[in-house]
């Protein structure tokens, strides 16, 4: 077990749980591969891998940056905006075409318009940030109240 902690950097649960994930990973791309669409696919992959390292990594860490520095002493708060920012991210990663309307067969297959997708993300996103934001105010009225419990009395 040692030796192979030494070799690898990790317990053999995590080496069996990578083999998977590239096992996976691996029978999901020979899947994309065999629809035809070759070189859409390879194109996808590499606008997407341009796209996030030149543009996306760039801006989002300017952006989590920004709201550090806004936050001065205070960086244990930055959390409670970051959190609700990836989350809604990454809907509207998932969701993008149905958001930005670019989706021409949602409409025939589901039988719905695609028009409240932006509309519902918005709503989440708010409710996301909405919940952080009262997740913060309750973490520091009980911080103050252990503080305010474990000082003497003013009255003596």
């Amino acid at each position: 077990m040692r030796r192979l902690r030494r070799w690898y950097g990790a317990g053999p649960l995590h080496l069996v749980l990578m083999a998977a994930s590239f096992a996976i990973a691996a029978y999901a791309g020979i899947r994309l591969l065999e629809g035809g669409d070759t070189y859409l696919v390879v194109l996808w992959f590499v606008g997407a891998a341009l796209l996030h390292d030149l543009v996306l990594l760039p801006l989002y860490t300017l952006a989590d940056r920004a709201v550090t520095g806004a936050l001065g002493r205070r960086r244990g708060l930055v959390n409670f905006v970051r959190v609700p920012a990836l989350l809604s991210g990454l809907l509207l990663l998932m969701w993008w075409p149905l958001i930005t309307r670019h989706s021409h067969r949602y409409e025939p297959a589901a039988g719905m318009s695609p028009d409240r997708f932006l509309g519902n993300w918005l709503l989440i996103t708010a409710a996301l940030f909405t919940l952080s934001a009262l997740w913060l105010v309750v973490r520091t009225v009980r911080s103050r109240r252990r503080v305010t419990k474990g000082r003497p009395s003013a009255s003596h």
